[in-house]
């Protein structure tokens, strides 16, 4: 008798205990989960998760079903030939790609800032626009970048309602959807983009009325799959807030080469737009060992390797793929694969440049 009075309290009890150890292996998950970055800059792991609106988004916006979204994909480009290699190889993956299953990719455009067509304008769409004034970029050339997309959004007629702002050392991997959900973007989180570590600097150019640094997002321009009527709004805030940041010399010695990522995101919280981030958006080997389910390869850090297989970042290696090291021209075609012990997402990108480069006419000779 006394053992079925208790029932009901030992049952509320066992049941709290359910709840706290589930409570506790959640937390430890999403405390312990890696991007299999090195361990010094696993702090980023939890980064999207404090980071991403989508979590208080109405469940409609969530759900990808529905008809197409297509965008139009864009990057920004200059006629020089380390430039020109890096365009066709992300063209031919883009038609590879663009109408595959689950592909919402719509038309392609390389915005040529160099003021002139080059040889490249009857194999890759191409529209081209001028560069900042001479001087004006202050020897950063990035700095094109968002008057290139200011032109561009002015002149061009463009179809699609959305665009997918991607750069020359992208390949699609996987067929591309559209990832933003209603007014929120679909944003990439780089590790090294840390707006609130930065709160000095970025309320000269995001004052506190405006609300929390929190509000500007870890990401920089690209990847970014925005509505078209959004990014007509934030191009030429972009564009200012990158010559404010160039000529204020504290800002260009903090902010350095991520000077104009920092801009973009900046020019987005000015105009009340966050992004939802999708860290499976892109890899960047060698420090993302697999593809999984991502969706472009960055290809913006070398991958040097002993011939055992073990990365040897920062010393030049036995085996090396490094963009840079094709500065004056594209590299040769039949590349060699990576030692045995090399990272999948390696391999992939080395096979991919080399089927590219195997069906891309003139490969070789071309400059």
């Amino acid at each position: 008798m006394g053992m079925r009075k208790g029932s009901p309290f030992f049952v509320v009890l066992l049941g709290f205990g359910f709840f706290i150890a589930t409570y506790n292996l959640v937390t430890m998950v999403i405390h312990n989960r890696n991007w299999n970055f090195p361990a010094q800059l696993a702090d980023r792991s939890t980064l999207a998760l404090r980071s991403d609106p989508i979590v208080g988004m109405p469940n409609e916006f969530k759900k990808s079903g529905g008809p197409r979204r297509l965008f139009h994909v864009a990057l920004t480009a200059t006629d020089a030939p380390y430039s020109k290699w890096q365009c066709r190889i992300m063209y031919y993956w883009y038609k590879k790609m663009k109408d595959l299953e689950g592909s919402e990719m719509g038309g392609f455009t390389r915005v040529l800032h160099s003021g002139n067509p080059d040889n490249l304008i009857d194999e890759i769409p191409t529209f081209v626009v001028d560069p900042l004034p001479a001087g004006m970029d202050r020897g950063y050339i990035v700095l094109n970048r968002p008057w290139a997309f200011v032109q561009w959004l002015e002149k061009a007629k463009i179809e699609e309602d959305y665009i997918l702002m991607g750069e020359p050392d992208h390949i699609f991997v996987n067929p591309l959807p559209n990832l933003s959900r209603g007014d929120y973007p679909a944003a990439f989180p780089f590790f090294y983009i840390k707006p609130s570590e930065n709160e000095k600097i970025i309320r000269k150019f995001y004052p506190e009325e405006k609300g929390p640094v929190t509000n500007v997002d870890p990401i920089g321009n690209s990847p970014v799959i925005i509505k078209k009527s959004q990014l007509e709004k934030i191009a030429p805030t972009w564009m200012n807030v990158s010559l404010k940041m160039k000529e204020d010399p504290e800002t260009d010695k903090s902010f350095g080469w991520v000077l104009e990522m920092y801009a973009y995101a900046v020019a987005s919280a000015l105009h009340g737009v966050q992004h939802i981030l999708h860290k499976d958006f892109m890899i960047q080997p060698p420090w993302d060992l697999k593809v999984g389910n991502s969706f472009i390869i960055h290809y913006t850090y070398g991958c040097d390797y002993s011939l055992k297989g073990e990365l040897t970042y920062g010393k030049i290696g036995e085996w090396r793929f490094d963009k840079r090291s094709h500065l004056q021209g594209p590299p040769p075609r039949n590349l060699s694969l990576p030692p045995p012990g090399v990272p999948e997402s390696v391999v992939r990108l080395v096979k991919m440049v080399n089927e590219a480069t195997a069906n891309i006419p003139g490969w070789d000779q071309a400059r």
